[in-house]
């Protein structure tokens, strides 16, 4: 017997590869721009404090972090495929009795010109 190939729903489909890599782009350049903000307050706010070390630390941090999230991708949602080939109720069918005449049914379809005008 042959086997048949399922093919997966449209709707059930991982995200395509270049919407993903356009996602992961730029999530990283938003925490690249965080970063860069976290660099920036921790030179310019004076007088230096507690809140230095805490930009400093963010500063540092925040290039793996982004590298990381970047490079892990969608992969943490797992998707499973479905198949169109489930089966739906059918609606109930209409027996049409034949009548006890022979005579065969019939339509005519009359079509009347168009005018060119």
């Amino acid at each position: 017997m042959k086997s048949k190939r399922l093919v997966p729903a449209v709707t059930s489909l991982p995200q395509s590869p270049q919407a993903e890599a356009d996602h992961r782009v730029r999530r990283y350049a938003l925490t690249m721009t965080i970063r860069i903000v976290c660099f920036a307050l921790m030179v310019l706010v004076q007088p230096y404090g507690w809140y230095t070390w805490v930009f400093a630390i963010a500063a540092a941090v925040l290039p793996y972090i982004a590298v990381v999230l970047a490079n892990a991708g969608s992969d943490s949602t797992e998707t499973s495929a479905e198949s169109p080939v489930a089966e739906i109720e059918a609606a109930p069918t209409v027996i049409v009795e034949k009548s006890d005449s022979d005579d065969p049914l019939v339509i005519t379809i009359h079509e009347k010109p168009q005018d060119p005008s």
